[in-house]
Formats: structure tokens, sequence, C-alpha cells
């Protein structure tokens, strides 16, 4: 796989807008920072819209989530909609409770997304596939994730991403199917989040055209600093992981990732 987003992203230090949730905040931030992003965390309904007019990506995550920022939420995308600025969503719980639904469904509805991510159960909700999840964790099902990304790409015109053992990243008629990782990754709250906000980066340096490739690197990217950080540490080992992460996402090379990638193109 060619990895050429990684160095763009370090040369161009896009400013990612972030409105996510308390538990996610400062790792997604100290992540973009490692990756060489440039990271915002604002939810004031006041400002979004210009935030979101200026940044280079936005990501909405729906993670903790109450009427004030759902609000700033669809003020930001749709200012960024009209910027030509990419919007990801990621659906944390789409489907656990009724505001996460309707929340999602309003989101889906009213923003043109340039990408949604979110692990298996998350994304069957979005595809209405059957599926049984427990909180936001990703839960289990016999449903095709192939079959989910796609049809969730097609629906709503975006690359729909799903994280999980295995990656599967689709524009509706192309899909990346991603082999790399760590059993570590779900060990470590917020390890998704991290994840949809550095495709937000990947999105930024991109050109609309080249979204599938540039979420696909994205989570190759990142899958592979995983494994990088993991050398050596027990599966107990957890904390480690998540420091050593960081410290792996400002390390990797685009060689690294492209001597080790393991895609497969659907």
């Amino acid at each position: 796989m060619e990895i050429k987003y990684l160095d763009q992203v370090r040369a161009r230090n896009p400013l990612v807008h972030n409105i996510t949730n308390i538990v996610a905040a400062n790792f997604s931030a100290n992540g973009l920072l490692a990756i060489g992003a440039s990271p915002i965390m604002a939810d004031s309904v006041d400002e979004m819209a210009e935030l979101a007019a200026v940044s280079s990506a936005v990501v909405l995550n729906i993670g903790t989530l109450n009427k004030q920022k759902v609000e700033a939420m669809l003020v930001a995308g749709k200012s960024a909609n009209r910027a030509g600025v990419p919007v990801v969503l990621d659906p944390v719980g789409a489907g656990f409770t009724q505001l996460r639904r309707e929340t999602t469904a309003q989101l889906l509805a009213e923003i043109r997304f340039a990408a949604v991510r979110g692990n298996a159960g998350e994304m069957a909700h979005i595809a209405g596939v059957e599926w049984h999840a427990k909180g936001v964790d990703a839960g289990s099902g016999s449903a095709d994730l192939h079959s989910i990304a796609q049809r969730i790409a097609q629906q709503y015109g975006c690359v729909a991403a799903i994280s999980g053992e295995t990656d599967y990243v689709s524009n509706g008629s192309r899909t990346a199917k991603l082999n790399n990782g760590t059993p570590l990754f779900p060990k470590v709250t917020a390890s998704g989040c991290l994840l949809s906000t550095i495709a937000g980066a990947f999105a930024a340096v991109a050109a609309p055209e080249d979204y599938l490739h540039a979420v696909a690197e994205a989570c190759t990217v990142y899958a592979v600093a995983g494994e990088l950080a993991a050398q050596g540490l027990q599966p107990a080992q957890s904390g480690s992981f998540a420091w050593k992460l960081i410290d792996s996402l400002a390390a990797v090379s685009a060689q690294e990732v492209a001597a080790r990638a393991k895609v497969e193109w659907i």
C-alpha cells in the first residue's frame, strides 16, 4: 500500500476541530499532536460556525451527548459543509439510547460527511442490520462487515470505516480490508475516538475524490503504530500501551507502515 498522506499531515499540520466526549478529549488531542496535526477541542455553539469554517477538518463524536452539544455539532457540520471542510462522524454507541439514535439520524440527514468511522455495533445500527451490542462496545453479530461498510457508504455518499480485529474501509464501490492491529486497542478507552480524529487529519490533506485512500491510510498507520507500541508488552499492560501508542504515532515512518501494512482491496 502506498503511504503518501502521513508525511503530508506532518508537513501541513492541519487544524482538526473536535466536538468530542469528555473521555476522549485529552487522548485525542495528544494523539493528533503526535501524528503531526493541530487539535482544537471546543463545543460552544457561539463559536462553532467560525471555528469550523477555518479548520482543516471537523470531527463530531457523540460519546457524551447533551442538547447543547448536539446543537453545536449541527452548526459546526453545516458551516464546514459550506466551507468545503471535510467532516468525520464517530457515532459512539449509536444504537444504545433514544438520544443517540435520534442524534445519529439527524446528523446524517443534515450534514454531508466525508467519512463515518465506528465499531461493528455502531455501524450495523446505522446500516439497519441486526447486531448485538452493549453500550459503546462492538458486540457481536453474524452480518457481513464488508456489506455493512458498502451500504453506509452508498447511502450517505461517504467513506465508511468499520474498526475491529479486521478493519473495512469502503466508498461503496471499493473496499480496503485491513489486517493490522493489536488486541490491546480495545483495552484503552478512546482508542477508537482517536482513530476518528486521525482519519479527519488525513482527510484534511486529501482531495475529496481520494478520501477512500486517505481514510484507509489513516487506519493502517494507526494500526501499525499500535503494533509497534505493543511490542514487548503483556496483555495486561494496557496502561503502558496507551502512552506508548502516542509515542509510536509520533515516531512511525511511512516506510515502516508500507513495509508492515496488510491491506487487501476488495
